[in-house]
């Protein structure tokens, strides 16, 4: 019998659909050593964001042999040690095609809620604070939005930013990309300078150093709007606060931070941005779609390693 755990949160439809087909699935939390422990006789781990799977972990659980499979919930394996993984011959997958409407859409939402000043006005009205002559606010219509990273979320987000009338320009480690001729494809320094709103959808390469520091925020517009749905480690927290405080970035939306869940209290609650606890994927929709590829990816990883034969159609 295949043993799969699960250790945080997974679709209830997707966990019964593996259940029926003689899969154990055990879905519980377990981090740092105990997860290693538990995981001496498990074939398959899924995880999303709270787990740090380091070597160490890594080593504990070989001590079983069983484990051949690691899965990530969503985007990214930045929380993964994958060389490692791989040398002791465990596949690393993850899902990244679920989440990324759910990801465009709250970018395309906090572009919005920036430039009306929506989520501090929330804060302000409950205050007792009317403040309607405060929070002028600017139509997107008509502004340009730079996009760091033109992969599935950026072409979506590029999508619909250019329906809602904005100028798309973009860079990308691979250039200029065939078939997107709406949007500009620019230097990553002429996005940083030249546009209105800027929204970085890159993933994280551990041991890179940040993406935008004090010398990238000062490339930019002044009074510029910021918006970081893609992984925290990618922007220096201090120099956004300052960036912040002195009125170069106008405003700042940021799902993701450079540590999770214990965030920087400062930035989060600074009155210029609007923040959430990463909700890119918290989604019914996501989550849907994500149980349905995870399904998917045990279902092949089985019929591989001939656990299972063609006639169970768990991944329908």
């Amino acid at each position: 019998m295949c043993k799969v755990l699960v250790t945080d949160g997974m679709n209830k439809n997707a966990i019964d659909r593996l259940r029926k087909f003689n899969i154990d699935v055990e879905h519980k939390f377990y981090d740092g050593m105990e997860l290693g422990e538990k995981l001496k006789d498990k074939d398959i781990l899924v995880i999303r964001s709270k787990n740090v799977i380091t070597k160490e972990i890594i080593d504990k659980a070989c001590e079983g042999n069983t484990l051949k499979l690691i899965i990530r919930s969503g985007v990214g394996l930045d929380n993964i040690d994958v060389k490692y993984a791989n040398e002791k011959g465990i596949k690393v997958l993850n899902t990244p095609n679920a989440s990324t409407r759910s990801v465009a859409e709250l970018t395309i939402g906090q572009i919005i809620t920036l430039s009306r000043f929506i989520n501090i006005a929330n804060v302000t009205m409950r205050d007792g604070q009317w403040n309607k002559k405060q929070y002028v606010g600017t139509e997107i219509f008509g502004k340009t939005l730079g996009i760091i990273g033109l992969g599935r979320i950026g072409k979506t987000v590029a999508n619909m930013a250019y329906n809602l009338g904005m100028n798309v320009i973009y860079y990308d480690i691979l250039g200029k990309i065939d078939g997107y001729e709406n949007y500009k494809f620019c230097t990553f320094e002429e996005v940083l300078k030249n546009a209105d709103f800027i929204t970085i959808h890159i993933p994280l390469e551990r041991g890179q150093g940040y993406l935008i520091g004090t010398k990238e925020f000062n490339m930019m517009k002044d009074r510029v709007y910021f918006i970081n749905h893609a992984r925290g480690g990618l922007v220096c927290e201090k120099a956004l606060i300052k960036a912040l405080d002195s009125g170069k970035v106008e405003a700042a939306a940021l799902d993701v931070y450079e540590k999770e869940p214990n965030v920087n209290l400062e930035l989060v609650n600074h009155p210029m941005v609007s923040p959430t606890p990463h909700l890119g994927a918290s989604t019914v929709e996501a989550q849907e779609r994500i149980g349905r590829e995870i399904v998917k990816i045990i279902y092949n990883f089985l019929l591989e390693n001939e656990i299972i034969d063609n006639d169970m159609q768990i991944a329908q």
